[in-house]
């Protein structure tokens, strides 16, 4: 992958940890990213269709792409970590007990290890609050063999046109929300809990149009000489045009914000971001990589692990609790990347040493 890029999933990643567990303020410019930081989430949906589709293309065109292979590689990617940060959160399921009914309780106990819990909107966040997230990459992979088969234009102008009703697609749910106030508020925001708020944010339907919009971005993106300039010009608009959106967020329909609205300038970042320029280079230093690497574990153990560090009083007991939460975030990212060091590529090669053929190891 694009060293850039990975780079780019580090600060998605991180500005999602500072957006649970932080005051935007202590960022001084860099608040209004941070007071909407949940729109990271819809970065990776988005960008989990162009990685697919970056990384598969090619494989699928010349019916080299096995389904069974690759769904056995995207398993060995997700669920060791996944199960990893359930049986680290296994204190949650007390709260949980006490805060549902015996029939929610037990479906979401099994619906959660599933990876299935997304599909009833009041359990999405059930056990483990970011883990919603990948019921939906799941169902990304189940259909992505099939997907990433239909023929899409080869020009530039029919794909930026499937591209722009792609984007409006995924503003069709948000605005539907607006107009009718399903749950009865008529200035929906951060803590609107509805049925529909939580299916809108949580639920894969209503995200499917940004993942094929990854898609149709990789097309795109081949398209793109990596040297060209206008790469250059894409990845500043970008990055200028998210931050004004954001600057200006608590003024911008919350659920427009959640998904649709921010497409078309998360693909110009991308783009910009896919070419060799100096915001590339500026993104693609080592350590911002490194960290980018361990987005996933990052993401998906960083409820967790904030909540162990501060339960535990350890830094109280080191005497070392002046320094939080900078030392917090430290060791938040510190423990993610030995996650995945010891856990999540362990688990990963084992599981496609034993399942995969050798020729196909490489999916």
């Amino acid at each position: 992958m694009l060293p850039a890029l990975t780079g780019l999933r580090c600060f998605a990643a991180l500005n999602i940890v500072f957006y649970h567990f932080s005051n935007p303020k202590w960022f001084g410019p860099f608040a209004p990213i941070i007071e909407n930081g949940y729109t990271s989430v819809s970065f990776f949906l988005l960008m989990s269709g162009y990685i697919l589709a970056y990384n598969y293309s090619e494989r699928a065109a010349s019916g080299h792409l096995l389904k069974r292979n690759f769904w056995i590689a995207r398993f060995s990617r997700l669920y060791p970590i996944y199960l990893f940060a359930l049986l680290l959160s296994l204190g949650m399921l007390k709260l949980e007990w006490a805060a549902r009914t015996h029939g929610q309780f037990a479906a979401g106990v099994v619906l959660t290890p599933l990876l299935l819990q997304g599909w009833i909107p009041s359990l999405a966040t059930f056990w483990n609050t970011p883990a919603w997230t990948m019921c939906t990459e799941a169902f990304f992979y189940l259909i992505f063999p099939a997907v990433i088969l239909w023929k899409r234009p080869r020009q530039l102008k029919p794909l930026l046109a499937v591209m722009f009703g792609l984007w409006l697609l995924g503003m069709i749910c948000p605005s539907l929300y607006m107009w009718f106030h399903p749950d009865g508020d008529l200035h929906p925001g951060r803590y609107t809990d509805g049925f529909w708020m939580r299916a809108l944010k949580f639920s894969p339907p209503p995200h499917i149009p940004s993942f094929l919009f990854g898609i149709a971005l990789a097309d795109l993106d081949n398209m793109l000489d990596r040297d060209s300039w206008r790469r250059l010009l894409f990845g500043v608009l970008g990055v200028g045009g998210l931050y004004a959106i954001l600057y200006y967020g608590e003024h911008m329909p919350f659920p427009l914000m959640h998904d649709g609205l921010l497409m078309p300038l998360f693909a110009l970042a991308i783009l910009g971001l896919a070419g060799k320029n100096i915001i590339s280079r500026i993104l693609g230093f080592p350590l911002f990589v490194a960290i980018g690497r361990s987005s996933y574990c990052l993401y998906i153990l960083h409820f967790n692990l904030w909540n162990l560090i501060h339960d535990s009083h350890i830094l109280d007991k080191l005497h070392v609790a002046k320094f939080d939460p900078w030392l917090s975030y430290f060791l938040v990212i510190s423990l993610a990347i030995g996650a995945m060091l010891l856990i999540e590529r362990p688990c990963q090669r084992w599981i496609r040493n034993r399942f995969l053929p050798r020729p196909a190891s490489s999916q």
